[in-house]
């Protein structure tokens, strides 16, 4: 009886939730992979023709401070779901395994109150494209996937379908809204855009011919007051490369090379953008056909952000701005007036407890996100606590050590915990008012001692807070190589 009493209280708060009139929104969530923070709606690109994600933003709002709490494509997606960081949900690299079971992700929490779940995209966590709990529908394929002829696991069952992946993604999101309209709704549409190698669609190959791209101001950087490992980075990152440069010789500074305005690689993974924009155009058009346009959240990010040369980088990973930040806008009429933006700091382990509030339904007590519907209602400017940061040294890429990092408002202290600041490794703090291209590292400064004091206590607060666990790989150089400054 005691074991039956739950369940009993359970099923009468989910009748009272779906038959008390009050109206729950649909929830349609498009992801795409990788994408710099400012591409969309700051008016960087010009020459990027993006009307519907430019919709989302004139009728909701683009929040400009939108952070992820590991900058790499599994970690975050698993972040996402749980409402937990890296270290707590297990996923701390990528294609290896799903979150923890014991950890309910938010739409196991949906299907509770009586929501239609879908899963329609890019999972990238494990490495196999089987269905997972939490969705009564399922389409997603291994890994990264393809962009042409893609082979698709569809509720179980595997399928070879002709055409482009994005085109693909939306045709099966149209399909399902046409078939299920009697429940409220969440769907991910988590596209394998704009990952590389960028291939966009045909009809896009030959888009925006005279794109350019302006030098970032962090492109000039020299490296002299960064640490070592930045430096030793020239010879490469990755293991082979890594172990090789054991014991060669670091230069003091790198001179900056020449910026180039023509980058066909950056502009394909731009046109890839535009089949996403088409079919987020062709969803919206349904739900309004529907009826349904104003009682859904709509909500666009990427999964992580992408370096466009800032920093002398491509990819994500580091904890600067343009890696850990992302382009994140909501369309939901109720709460969030047309064109507004939101500058208060946000994450994505603070998701889900969002669109769990949203819904009316129980946050998991193991989610360590914070809702930001205050902030939507106008009533808070963003989340409390200051923004933890992670990411764990990869075995294929030990390169890019173990970082830990804190941002507040104005200041971002970056932590290198296992790397010898004796042997040059020194850790990083950036005036983020003064110096938002974080250019100048002021960890050696005197006059802001008491401040790197205040960063660093703000950090272990941090790593007691969410319950921070070491990770168990440590890159170690084979014996008898040593690298030395």
């Amino acid at each position: 009886m005691k074991r039956v009493l739950p369940v009993i209280f359970t099923l009468i708060l989910t009748a009272a939730t779906l038959f008390s009139g009050e109206a729950r929104p649909n929830f349609l969530f498009v992801m795409i992979d990788d994408m710099a923070p400012d591409a969309l709606y700051n008016d960087r690109f010009p020459f990027l023709k993006t009307p519907s994600f430019q919709r989302l933003a004139d009728e909701g709002a683009v929040f400009d401070n939108m952070m992820v709490t590991t900058s790499l494509c599994s970690p975050s997606r698993a972040s996402i779901l749980t409402g937990t960081y890296a270290h707590i949900h297990g996923v701390r690299y990528n294609e290896i395994q799903d979150p923890e079971p014991h950890l309910e992700q938010y739409p196991q929490a949906l299907q509770k109150v009586g929501y239609k779940t879908a899963q329609i995209g890019k999972w990238h966590m494990a490495h196999h494209a089987r269905p997972r709990p939490g969705f009564d529908y399922w389409l997603s394929f291994k890994g990264q996937g393809v962009y042409n002829d893609p082979e698709l696991n569809i509720n179980g069952d595997v399928v070879k379908e002709k055409g482009y992946i994005t085109d693909i993604l939306t045709n099966k999101t149209i399909e399902f809204l046409s078939e299920n309209k009697d429940k409220p709704f969440c769907i991910q549409l988590w596209h394998k855009a704009c990952h590389g190698p960028f291939t966009p669609a045909e009809r896009h190959k030959d888009a925006a011919p005279d794109g350019t791209f302006q030098e970032p101001a962090s492109w000039s950087i020299d490296f002299s007051d960064r640490p070592l490992w930045q430096r030793r980075a020239k010879y490469g990152v990755h293991y082979k490369k890594w172990v090789a440069s054991e014991g060669k010789p670091v230069p003091d500074y790198i001179p900056p090379g020449k910026w180039s305005e023509k980058n066909p690689t950056r502009l394909n993974m731009l046109r890839c953008l535009l089949a996403v924009d088409e079919g987020l155009g062709r969803v919206m058009d349904l739900l309004a056909k529907q009826g349904r346009l104003d009682d859904t959240v709509i909500i666009f990010m990427a999964d992580n952000g992408y370096f466009f040369g800032e920093h002398r980088r491509g990819d994500k990973r580091l904890a600067y701005e343009e890696s850990i930040r992302v382009p994140f806008a909501v369309r939901y009429p109720a709460m969030l007036k047309g064109g507004s933006r939101i500058t208060g700091m946000v994450a994505n382990i603070d998701l889900g407890p969002t669109i769990l509030e949203l819904a009316g339904a129980t946050i998991p007590k193991t989610m360590q996100g914070e809702s930001f519907v205050p902030v939507m209602l106008g009533k808070a400017e963003g989340r409390i606590a200051p923004f933890f940061y992670e990411y764990f040294q990869e075995k294929y890429a030990p390169g890019i050590p173990t970082l830990l990092s804190i941002r507040t408002p104005e200041w971002k202290y970056i932590s290198y915990p296992y790397e010898s600041a004796e042997e040059g490794n020194i850790d990083e703090l950036y005036h983020l008012k003064k110096d938002p291209n974080e250019i100048r590292n002021l960890i050696h400064s005197p006059e802001v001692a008491t401040q790197l004091k205040k960063m660093k206590l703000l950090l272990e607060e941090a790593k007691e807070r969410y319950n921070y666990t070491e990770p168990a790989y440590k890159y170690e150089p084979p014996k008898g190589l040593r690298n030395s400054p």
